[in-house]
């Protein structure tokens, strides 16, 4: 990469003291790969391994839970308070084997939780996801109490404490595309009379909170990031000029970088398409509509999304922004930003379906990264072109999959933790997997 002022290849030091060495960041991505304990195992270590000696500054997780009742889907990865830490750190060891920072993102799914897990979704009105026929497939909201937001608060930081004894090098804490965090922040699922409710400053109260919290227990050497959308991109909710007050605000909490994508479920705008799509850049979708709000931050700011050509990432620093998010195009080339340093106008792939059907075209382009993030974890090489209704199939069958592992794992833990509660002295199970489950583990569909 060339060595200019706006040059990616240029180290960064954050607010915390934690130098980068580059300003490329592999974004988030939900892989739906956890091991059968909803943990990471060896597919997670070697998907990672490809990221970590790819290239970038920083390394972001996918979105892991920080409670095994609330999921955006089965496969996912979950930090509880009484968690085990080997395969943490393991995990925390390869991210940062190349010398990238390790991020882990925590998350909620609030009412964007599949019906399938059979459990009603926390929120903070009981508005339904608006999706037409693809509705019913989503949890049933209900409106959370203080106790219980008071709780999520109380789990956000303790996932945060533990991924810091795993060896993680910072969080991010996920406020953005129409998960919990985001919900409260979006008048049209915020509906609350209370003081979480109502304002901006009421609205984005739950989040401070967080932050706050985080902050506090993880200590000032620690990095505390915040993904947030630069608008929900659906008229008459989370807008632009809340997300420069928001930004406002969270530059006075000692956040080290926030990171701006945009949209929801029901305006997928973070793949380039949804509810006025047509304000959004062909790469780097919020760069342009975002400007004005990483210029009204005093911590640092990353943008991501669509972004596969090294002159886009140039042009996002020289936009004013700190750091360029790369998900997608990371997934069909892991080692992009070496690509880059060879040949600078390499252009990476992102994942691409003309559909009618807006919804069932987000979920193809889910499903295709998806595939090529369960090839990567297999050690097989990615496919430049999947097909669309192949690549959805094989993601089905993989969530059903993994769905039975995550009702046998919920029905052990429950039997586990009665027999707790029945014993004189009760003492913590030994997690492992028997032989009738080892025979039932999918192969990793491709």
């Amino acid at each position: 990469m060339q060595q200019s002022h706006f040059s990616p290849a240029l180290p960064f030091t954050l607010p915390c003291g934690q130098t980068v060495k580059n300003r490329i960041v592999k974004a988030a991505m939900e892989e739906n790969m956890a091991g059968w304990d909803l943990q990471p195992d060896s597919a997670l270590y070697s998907l990672y391994r490809y990221w970590a000696h790819g290239g970038p500054g920083m390394i972001i997780t996918g979105n892991v839970m920080i409670d095994r009742t609330a999921m955006t889907g089965p496969g996912g990865v979950v930090m509880e308070p009484d968690t085990s830490l080997i395969a943490f750190e393991k995990w925390a060891k390869v991210m940062k084997s190349g010398g990238a920072k390790a991020l882990m993102q925590l998350n909620h799914p609030g009412r964007q939780m599949p019906s399938q897990f059979g459990r009603t979704a926390l929120a903070p009105s009981a508005i339904a996801l608006k999706l037409g026929r693809y509705s019913k497939k989503f949890a049933r909201p209900v409106a959370m109490s203080c106790e219980q937001i008071h709780r999520v608060t109380h789990q956000f930081a303790m996932a945060a404490k533990r991924a810091k004894d795993a060896g993680f090098d910072g969080v991010q804490i996920h406020a953005a595309h129409g998960y919990l965090l985001s919900q409260f922040l979006s008048p049209l699922s915020n509906q609350r009379e209370d003081e979480w409710g109502g304002s901006l400053q009421n609205r984005a109260r739950f989040l401070i909170n967080v932050v706050c919290q985080v902050r506090a227990l993880c200590g000032n050497d620690f990095i505390v990031s915040v993904k947030l959308n630069s608008a929900d991109f659906q008229r008459g909710g989370f807008s632009d000029d809340d997300a420069v007050e928001v930004v406002s605000k969270l530059s006075k909490l000692n956040v080290d970088f926030i990171e701006l994508s945009g949209g929801n479920y029901e305006s997928p705008a973070m793949q380039g398409t949804g509810d006025m799509s047509s304000a959004l850049k062909p790469e780097a979708y919020f760069m342009a509509f975002a400007a004005r709000i990483a210029q009204h931050s005093d911590v640092p700011v990353m943008t991501t999304g669509g972004i596969t050509q090294l002159k886009t990432a140039e042009q996002v620093l020289e936009a004013g922004y700190d750091f360029v998010g790369i998900a997608s195009a990371l997934a069909f080339t892991p080692d992009l930003v070496k690509k880059w340093q060879q040949n600078p106008d390499y252009a990476g792939v992102k994942p691409h379906c003309d559909w009618q059907d807006k919804t069932l075209a987000s979920l193809v382009k889910m499903a295709k990264v998806r595939r090529q993030l369960r090839r990567l974890g297999n050690d097989f090489t990615t496919m430049h072109n999947p097909t669309a209704l192949w690549s959805l199939f094989l993601d089905v069958i993989h969530k059903r999959k993994m769905m039975k592992l995550y009702r046998a794992y919920c029905v052990e833990q429950t039997s586990t933790e009665k027999q707790e509660t029945h014993s004189e002295q009760p003492e913590k199970a030994t997690r492992y997997v028997s032989s009738h489950v080892v025979s039932g583990v999918p192969s990793r569909d491709l």
